[in-house]
Protein backbone atom coordinates (compact mmCIF):
# COMPACT_ATOMS: atom_id res chain seq x y z
CA UNK A 1 0.00 0.00 0.00
CA UNK A 2 1.34 3.25 -0.89
CA UNK A 3 2.01 5.83 1.88
CA UNK A 4 -0.32 8.85 1.77
CA UNK A 5 1.99 11.87 0.31
CA UNK A 6 1.79 15.32 2.65
CA UNK A 7 0.73 18.22 0.66
CA UNK A 8 1.59 20.60 3.70
CA UNK A 9 5.18 19.75 3.83
CA UNK A 10 5.87 23.82 4.52
CA UNK A 11 3.96 26.00 6.78
CA UNK A 12 4.38 30.03 7.01
CA UNK A 13 3.20 31.62 9.57
CA UNK A 14 2.58 35.39 9.26
CA UNK A 15 2.94 37.65 12.31
CA UNK A 16 3.26 40.72 14.14
CA UNK A 17 3.65 40.86 17.74
CA UNK A 18 -0.32 41.41 18.61
CA UNK A 19 -1.58 40.63 21.97
CA UNK A 20 -2.33 37.03 20.66
CA UNK A 21 1.49 36.50 19.59
CA UNK A 22 2.20 33.76 21.86
CA UNK A 23 -0.89 31.95 21.57
CA UNK A 24 -0.99 32.26 17.77
CA UNK A 25 2.60 30.43 17.54
CA UNK A 26 1.59 27.92 20.10
CA UNK A 27 -1.73 27.15 18.06
CA UNK A 28 0.70 27.14 14.41
CA UNK A 29 3.59 24.53 15.85
CA UNK A 30 0.50 22.37 16.95
CA UNK A 31 -0.43 21.92 13.20
CA UNK A 32 3.27 22.04 12.13
CA UNK A 33 3.73 18.41 14.73
CA UNK A 34 0.48 16.99 13.73
CA UNK A 35 0.76 17.91 9.72
CA UNK A 36 4.66 16.32 10.26
CA UNK A 37 5.69 19.77 8.84
CA UNK A 38 8.66 22.40 8.66
CA UNK A 39 7.38 25.93 10.29
CA UNK A 40 8.94 29.16 9.00
CA UNK A 41 7.60 32.38 11.23
CA UNK A 42 7.74 35.58 9.07
CA UNK A 43 7.76 38.82 10.90
CA UNK A 44 7.50 42.03 8.24
CA UNK A 45 9.05 44.73 10.30
CA UNK A 46 12.37 45.46 11.99
CA UNK A 47 14.47 43.04 13.72
CA UNK A 48 15.16 44.38 17.01
CA UNK A 49 16.68 42.53 20.40
CA UNK A 50 13.62 42.92 22.22
CA UNK A 51 11.32 41.19 19.14
CA UNK A 52 13.92 38.70 19.40
CA UNK A 53 13.80 37.98 22.88
CA UNK A 54 10.06 37.65 22.63
CA UNK A 55 9.75 35.33 20.20
CA UNK A 56 12.67 33.00 22.17
CA UNK A 57 10.56 33.10 25.24
CA UNK A 58 7.07 32.22 22.86
CA UNK A 59 9.64 29.01 21.66
CA UNK A 60 10.62 28.09 24.96
CA UNK A 61 7.10 27.44 25.97
CA UNK A 62 5.88 25.47 22.92
CA UNK A 63 4.35 21.94 22.95
CA UNK A 64 6.69 20.08 20.62
CA UNK A 65 10.00 21.33 20.40
CA UNK A 66 11.26 18.68 18.02
CA UNK A 67 9.17 20.96 15.59
CA UNK A 68 11.86 22.24 12.65
CA UNK A 69 11.28 25.88 12.73
CA UNK A 70 13.18 29.03 11.30
CA UNK A 71 12.59 32.47 11.63
CA UNK A 72 12.40 35.14 8.85
CA UNK A 73 12.27 38.99 9.27
CA UNK A 74 11.38 41.01 6.40
CA UNK A 75 10.85 44.87 5.16
CA UNK A 76 8.47 46.12 3.12
CA UNK A 77 4.28 46.01 2.40
CA UNK A 78 2.70 42.95 4.40
CA UNK A 79 0.68 41.58 1.43
CA UNK A 80 3.92 41.93 -1.46
CA UNK A 81 6.56 40.31 1.48
CA UNK A 82 4.46 37.66 2.40
CA UNK A 83 2.95 36.82 -1.16
CA UNK A 84 6.47 36.66 -2.62
CA UNK A 85 8.08 34.34 0.63
CA UNK A 86 4.94 31.95 0.01
CA UNK A 87 6.74 31.53 -3.82
CA UNK A 88 10.14 31.98 -3.11
CA UNK A 89 10.03 29.95 0.14
CA UNK A 90 8.02 26.78 -1.38
CA UNK A 91 5.41 27.32 1.07
CA UNK A 92 2.62 25.30 1.00
CA UNK A 93 0.39 26.26 3.49
CA UNK A 94 0.26 29.95 4.73
CA UNK A 95 -1.55 30.43 8.06
CA UNK A 96 -2.66 34.14 9.02
CA UNK A 97 -4.04 34.50 13.05
CA UNK A 98 -5.98 36.70 14.62
CA UNK A 99 -8.88 36.86 17.47
CA UNK A 100 -11.99 38.19 16.27
CA UNK A 101 -12.37 40.98 18.68
CA UNK A 102 -8.82 42.38 18.98
CA UNK A 103 -7.22 44.95 17.38
CA UNK A 104 -5.80 43.40 14.74
CA UNK A 105 -8.19 41.30 13.26
CA UNK A 106 -8.62 43.77 10.22
CA UNK A 107 -5.35 43.82 9.81
CA UNK A 108 -4.89 40.25 9.05
CA UNK A 109 -8.72 39.02 8.08
CA UNK A 110 -9.20 42.22 6.34
CA UNK A 111 -8.55 43.65 3.16
CA UNK A 112 -4.70 41.74 3.44
CA UNK A 113 -6.01 38.63 3.36
CA UNK A 114 -8.92 38.95 1.26
CA UNK A 115 -5.59 39.79 -1.10
CA UNK A 116 -3.80 37.21 0.01
CA UNK A 117 -5.99 34.50 -0.75
CA UNK A 118 -6.51 35.04 -4.42
CA UNK A 119 -3.02 35.96 -5.21
CA UNK A 120 -0.82 33.31 -3.05
CA UNK A 121 0.16 30.35 -4.44
CA UNK A 122 -0.65 27.88 -2.09
CA UNK A 123 -3.63 26.76 0.38
CA UNK A 124 -4.08 29.62 3.25
CA UNK A 125 -5.34 28.81 6.45
CA UNK A 126 -6.93 31.33 8.49
CA UNK A 127 -7.08 31.00 12.82
CA UNK A 128 -9.77 32.75 14.54
CA UNK A 129 -10.01 30.02 17.81
CA UNK A 130 -5.51 29.64 19.17
CA UNK A 131 -5.69 28.53 22.49
CA UNK A 132 -2.32 28.25 24.70
CA UNK A 133 -4.16 24.58 25.51
CA UNK A 134 -4.73 22.17 22.74
CA UNK A 135 -8.69 22.12 21.87
CA UNK A 136 -9.40 18.50 19.87
CA UNK A 137 -10.48 19.07 16.52
CA UNK A 138 -14.10 16.98 16.10
CA UNK A 139 -15.56 17.93 13.10
CA UNK A 140 -14.70 19.56 9.95
CA UNK A 141 -16.75 20.81 7.28
CA UNK A 142 -15.81 20.98 3.36
CA UNK A 143 -17.54 22.41 0.48
CA UNK A 144 -19.03 19.95 -1.99
CA UNK A 145 -18.97 22.39 -4.45
CA UNK A 146 -19.68 21.21 -8.10
CA UNK A 147 -16.54 23.17 -9.26
CA UNK A 148 -12.95 21.33 -10.72
CA UNK A 149 -11.34 22.01 -7.65
CA UNK A 150 -13.77 20.50 -5.36
CA UNK A 151 -11.77 17.04 -5.50
CA UNK A 152 -8.84 18.84 -4.07
CA UNK A 153 -10.37 20.63 -1.12
CA UNK A 154 -12.15 16.95 -0.22
CA UNK A 155 -8.91 15.39 -0.17
CA UNK A 156 -7.18 18.20 1.65
CA UNK A 157 -9.87 17.98 3.96
CA UNK A 158 -9.80 14.71 4.93
CA UNK A 159 -5.88 14.57 5.19
CA UNK A 160 -6.09 17.81 7.92
CA UNK A 161 -8.58 15.92 9.59
CA UNK A 162 -7.02 12.51 9.91
CA UNK A 163 -3.84 14.49 10.88
CA UNK A 164 -6.06 16.44 13.75
CA UNK A 165 -7.79 13.32 15.11
CA UNK A 166 -11.17 14.97 13.95
CA UNK A 167 -13.81 12.39 14.09
CA UNK A 168 -16.33 13.41 11.70
CA UNK A 169 -16.04 15.41 8.12
CA UNK A 170 -19.18 16.89 6.95
CA UNK A 171 -19.02 17.20 2.80
CA UNK A 172 -21.44 19.86 2.07
CA UNK A 173 -23.71 19.98 -0.81
CA UNK A 174 -24.92 23.79 -1.70
CA UNK A 175 -27.52 24.04 -4.21
CA UNK A 176 -28.66 26.75 -5.70
CA UNK A 177 -32.27 28.05 -4.40
CA UNK A 178 -33.25 28.77 -8.11
CA UNK A 179 -32.52 25.36 -9.06
CA UNK A 180 -35.82 24.51 -7.80
CA UNK A 181 -37.53 26.48 -10.42
CA UNK A 182 -41.42 26.18 -8.44
CA UNK A 183 -42.65 29.14 -6.65
CA UNK A 184 -44.68 27.16 -3.18
CA UNK A 185 -48.11 28.93 -3.70
CA UNK A 186 -49.79 25.74 -2.51
CA UNK A 187 -49.87 22.24 -1.45
CA UNK A 188 -49.10 21.18 -5.22
CA UNK A 189 -46.66 23.27 -6.05
CA UNK A 190 -45.07 22.47 -2.62
CA UNK A 191 -44.73 18.57 -3.59
CA UNK A 192 -43.23 19.53 -6.67
CA UNK A 193 -40.93 21.61 -4.68
CA UNK A 194 -39.73 18.63 -2.34
CA UNK A 195 -39.87 16.48 -5.27
CA UNK A 196 -37.52 18.42 -7.45
CA UNK A 197 -35.22 19.45 -4.26
CA UNK A 198 -35.28 15.06 -3.17
CA UNK A 199 -34.26 14.58 -6.68
CA UNK A 200 -30.82 17.56 -6.51
CA UNK A 201 -29.81 16.40 -3.34
CA UNK A 202 -29.77 12.42 -5.36
CA UNK A 203 -27.98 14.02 -8.08
CA UNK A 204 -25.61 16.32 -5.81
CA UNK A 205 -24.78 12.55 -3.28
CA UNK A 206 -24.26 10.46 -6.96
CA UNK A 207 -21.83 13.39 -7.45
CA UNK A 208 -19.54 13.34 -3.97
CA UNK A 209 -19.67 9.52 -4.03
CA UNK A 210 -17.60 9.68 -7.32
CA UNK A 211 -15.22 11.57 -5.31
CA UNK A 212 -15.24 9.52 -2.74
CA UNK A 213 -14.55 6.46 -4.57
CA UNK A 214 -11.57 8.00 -6.43
CA UNK A 215 -9.82 8.35 -3.40
CA UNK A 216 -7.57 5.83 -1.45
CA UNK A 217 -9.23 3.99 1.14
CA UNK A 218 -6.53 4.81 3.88
CA UNK A 219 -7.21 8.50 2.99
CA UNK A 220 -10.41 8.40 4.44
CA UNK A 221 -8.76 6.62 7.37
CA UNK A 222 -11.75 6.04 10.69
CA UNK A 223 -13.23 9.66 10.02
CA UNK A 224 -17.45 9.35 9.60
CA UNK A 225 -17.70 10.52 6.07
CA UNK A 226 -21.01 12.57 5.82
CA UNK A 227 -22.84 14.67 3.53
CA UNK A 228 -25.41 17.32 3.98
CA UNK A 229 -27.12 19.40 0.77
CA UNK A 230 -28.46 22.71 1.89
CA UNK A 231 -30.19 25.26 -0.60
CA UNK A 232 -29.47 29.11 -0.15
CA UNK A 233 -26.80 31.59 -1.81
CA UNK A 234 -23.45 29.55 -1.95
CA UNK A 235 -21.21 30.78 0.59
CA UNK A 236 -23.23 32.34 3.02
CA UNK A 237 -25.18 28.83 3.14
CA UNK A 238 -22.12 26.68 4.59
CA UNK A 239 -20.57 29.34 6.43
CA UNK A 240 -24.20 29.45 8.09
CA UNK A 241 -24.06 25.54 8.84
CA UNK A 242 -20.96 25.32 10.06
CA UNK A 243 -21.76 28.13 12.97
CA UNK A 244 -24.77 26.24 13.24
CA UNK A 245 -23.01 22.61 14.21
CA UNK A 246 -20.14 24.05 15.61
CA UNK A 247 -17.33 22.82 13.38
CA UNK A 248 -14.02 23.17 14.16
CA UNK A 249 -12.42 24.04 10.50
CA UNK A 250 -14.19 24.87 7.51
CA UNK A 251 -12.77 23.99 4.55
CA UNK A 252 -13.44 26.02 0.90
CA UNK A 253 -12.19 25.88 -2.68
CA UNK A 254 -9.57 29.16 -3.33
CA UNK A 255 -11.11 31.77 -5.37
CA UNK A 256 -10.80 31.20 -9.04
CA UNK A 257 -8.36 33.56 -10.79
CA UNK A 258 -9.45 34.58 -14.32
CA UNK A 259 -12.84 34.81 -16.91
CA UNK A 260 -16.30 35.55 -16.10
CA UNK A 261 -15.99 32.80 -12.20
CA UNK A 262 -13.14 35.21 -10.99
CA UNK A 263 -16.02 38.28 -10.50
CA UNK A 264 -18.95 35.84 -9.24
CA UNK A 265 -17.06 32.56 -7.18
CA UNK A 266 -14.45 35.50 -4.38
CA UNK A 267 -18.67 36.43 -3.23
CA UNK A 268 -18.81 32.99 -1.79
CA UNK A 269 -15.54 33.40 0.47
CA UNK A 270 -16.61 37.21 0.93
CA UNK A 271 -19.70 35.75 2.50
CA UNK A 272 -17.13 33.73 4.86
CA UNK A 273 -14.39 36.34 5.66
CA UNK A 274 -16.96 38.63 6.79
CA UNK A 275 -18.18 37.03 9.39
CA UNK A 276 -15.56 34.35 10.30
CA UNK A 277 -17.55 30.99 12.05
CA UNK A 278 -14.53 28.90 12.76
CA UNK A 279 -11.24 27.95 11.50
CA UNK A 280 -10.87 28.45 7.98
CA UNK A 281 -9.04 26.75 5.14
CA UNK A 282 -8.72 28.24 1.41
CA UNK A 283 -7.56 24.68 -0.73
CA UNK A 284 -5.47 26.22 -3.96
CA UNK A 285 -2.54 23.68 -5.06
CA UNK A 286 0.77 25.02 -5.03
CA UNK A 287 1.79 26.45 -8.44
Amino acid sequence: MQPISNPFKTLLFGFAFSPSLGVNILEVTRFAHFLDSKLILLHVGEKTEEKLSKINQILSRIEYPDVPIEIHWESGKPETVIREACGSLQIDLLILGALQHENMFQFYVGSIARKLTRKVPCSVLLLIKPSAERIPCKQVVVNGLDAPDTPLAIERALHLSNALGAQQLTIVEEIRQKEVHVSVEDDRSLKKATIIKERLKLREDSRVKKIMASFPEQLRGKLLVKTQSIFGRRGYSIGHYAKVVRADLLVMNAPLKTGLLDRIFPHDIEYILSDLPTDLLIVRKRN
